[in-house]
């Protein structure tokens, strides 16, 4: 694994580390989560663009829905 070294506010750094800490984690840890999901947005894009793709023609509404039936729980 390679390290990196970042520069932001000492303020903000150390408000995300108290948030980290409160929520069981380290900073190192939420960033690589971000990295991991920043880096592979193209991919998930791709994927949604294919299955979209895939759907289109096949699904098939009966008929319109009124406003109340679109928001009817």
């Amino acid at each position: 694994m390679k390290n990196i070294t970042l520069s932001a506010d000492e303020k903000l750094i150390e408000a995300a580390r108290a948030r980290a800490q409160a929520e069981h984690t380290t900073l190192d840890e939420l960033f690589r989560h971000w990295l991991a999901e920043y880096a592979g947005h193209h991919e998930r894009l791709q994927r949604y663009e294919q299955v979209i793709g895939a759907l289109r023609g096949k699904v098939r509404v009966g008929r319109k829905l009124t406003r109340d039936q679109i928001h009817e729980r």
